[in-house]
């Protein structure tokens, strides 16, 4: 199980340097789909340890969410060997977002 809070500090290493997928979930704290999707992310995290879960909170970490085109939130972003593989914005099922980390 892996969840954490990411910036633009640590996204390098986390994220593009991972050796197992990453799920990078941009949000942020005013956003209520955002709240309700956090529940299933945090299910996620603890369901597999093949995977790691991020979170970016786009109004502490805006050059991210710029880099990356995150214009609508929450945005669901999977990579792969540091490579952008997927993306889902919206609230979504568990089914969808699991299924970013699982293949």
């Amino acid at each position: 199980m892996s969840f954490k809070q990411v910036t633009e500090n640590d996204f390098k290493k986390e994220v593009l340097e991972a050796k197992k997928p990453v799920l990078v979930d941009f949000n942020a704290d005013w956003c209520p789909p955002c709240q309700m999707m956090a529940k299933v992310v945090h299910e996620l995290a603890e369901a597999s340890d093949d995977y790691d879960i991020v979170s970016v909170n786009i109004d502490e970490s805006p050059a991210l969410a710029a880099e990356y085109q995150v214009s609508s939130i929450p945005c669901f972003v999977a990579f792969r060997d540091g490579k952008e593989v997927e993306r889902q914005v919206g609230m979504k099922p568990r089914t969808v977002i699991a299924r970013m980390v699982e293949q």
